[in-house]
């Protein structure tokens, strides 16, 4: 009786509560109310996206920068913002936009080794062999020169390519966790939800950030040959300043979650230089209250009055966001949408085709790169730029822990376009073509299964 009721419960609150596309949270129901013993633990491990905060939103974010600029855009989107509980806009300088993998190699390199005090890192995936070893080393030497270093990968990330000698690292002096490794976290109900932030901090003082795991691929050709794949196309970059203080306390939560022990008191003002462009942190995930980066993007598609352009390696959106990108079209925005013609995702690739037929129809173009592209950047009227880890799916936007830079400087902005534009220079317009019954069937099944629940 006990399994029931609590069955019923999640049934008819829990489930609801929660963002969900509404034939998601009809399958939940259904399944407690006809299966409660069998469908509530995998509810318990798999259907809960939301997590308790392990510190107040009043608390989190105590820096205080607001941005100047007047665009209507860049002041309206800074009003959702700060009714999330988002950290307040922030200094930034020296940004640098890594242009292929071996910029951003070094870059990374280049923070590591210049570290005084601290280099804590966070990753999605971490392989074994070439670049993963090459960083793996880095790291052990920092260690044994008296550095403080952490490493914090996913627990399920950490064993798809593979992952370094955690025994050796930690022989060396670095201090690894892993994020909710799902056989030692099951009932603690967050098996489904994983952390793919990509993040090195050194110092509290020097960020990098992006899309790019640490692995071959993501990186330079003759790296990733050793896989016997080509390089990806990928974007990151590295920046200084309080913005980059900002991202060490996000990595304090994601450690102190991970490893269930304190948080430290961080600086408030830090000593580092202030920089004059401004920049946000944008962390979205179960960690959060709201689906930040989610209605962030949601506001500024509908605020566009010019041109959006999106570049992202898997593309299925829910209705509204898809909504809000077909009324920007419709309405005389020029909307492009760059994307591999083929991404290492197969079942992402099938389930597209609906939302892409949407967006055509609406008057946007969407582009096909030739070849693997795994960059995430979102960039609008050319006030706002969002750079990341996040994909425009519904898994980074609901499920996954994820992390975005807000860049509102109008020079760091164009920056960012004009790389989305060179890339889209070698790309090929996509051509709708009205889909096949087999074909309308398979992605209506795999919107409703493999990207909702």
């Amino acid at each position: 009786m006990v399994m029931v009721g609590l069955a019923i419960y999640v049934a008819t609150s829990h489930t609801l509560h929660l963002r969900r596309h509404p034939s998601a949270a009809v399958a939940w129901v259904m399944a407690l109310v006809l299966l409660p013993y069998a469908v509530l633990p995998l509810y318990l491990m798999f259907g809960i996206r939301k997590v308790k905060s392990y510190r107040s939103a009043a608390k989190r974010y105590e820096m205080t920068t607001r941005v100047s600029n007047s665009d209507v855009l860049t002041v309206r989107t800074q009003q959702p913002a700060a009714i999330m509980a988002l950290p307040a806009a922030s200094s930034y300088r020296q940004l640098d936009i890594h242009e292929d993998g071996a910029r951003a190699l070094q870059a990374l390199q280049n923070i590591i080794n210049g570290a005084t005090r601290t280099v804590d890192l966070c990753t999605f995936v971490f392989s074994r062999g070439g670049i993963g070893d090459e960083i793996a080393q880095s790291l052990k030497r920092r260690a044994r020169d008296g550095i403080r270093v952490r490493l914090l990968i996913d627990g399920v990330g950490a064993y798809l390519g593979g992952h370094p000698d955690f025994k050796s690292l930690s022989a060396a002096g670095v201090q690894v966790a892993l994020f909710v490794p799902p056989l030692r976290s099951s009932l603690r109900g967050r098996t489904n939800l994983r952390n793919h932030r990509k993040m090195v901090i050194a110092d509290s003082e020097c960020l990098w950030c992006g899309g790019r795991n640490l692995a071959n691929e993501y990186f330079k050709d003759d790296a990733a040959a050793l896989s016997g794949n080509p390089a990806w196309i990928d974007l990151s970059f590295d920046l200084r300043g309080v913005l980059a203080l900002q991202a060490q306390q996000q990595f304090e939560q994601d450690w102190e979650f991970a490893t269930r022990g304190g948080l430290p008191e961080l600086p408030i003002n830090p000593g580092s230089a202030p920089g004059s462009s401004i920049g946000q942190l944008v962390a979205s995930g179960p960690d959060q209250v709201d689906d930040t980066l989610y209605t962030l993007l949601v506001s500024g598609f509908f605020l566009a009055r010019k041109n959006i352009m999106v570049v992202t390696p898997y593309f299925v959106p829910d209705p509204t966001l898809l909504m809000s990108l077909t009324l920007a079209a419709r309405r005389g925005v020029t909307v492009d949408l760059l994307m591999p013609k083929k991404s290492n995702h197969r079942l992402a690739d099938l389930a597209r085709h609906r939302a892409l037929r949407e967006l055509t129809l609406a008057g946007a173009r969407v582009w096909f790169f030739p070849h693997m592209l795994h960059a995430k950047a979102v960039v609008i009227d050319d006030e706002l730029a969002l750079v990341g880890s996040a994909n425009l799916d519904e898994r980074s936007l609901f499920l996954n822990y994820e992390l975005m830079v807000a860049f509102y400087e109008s020079a760091d902005v164009k920056r960012f376009a004009r790389w989305i534009e060179r890339q889209q220079n070698t790309a090929v317009l996509y051509r709708a073509h009205p889909p096949r019954l087999w074909q309308e069937i398979a992605e209506g099944l795999l919107l409703w299964l493999a990207f909702q629940l």
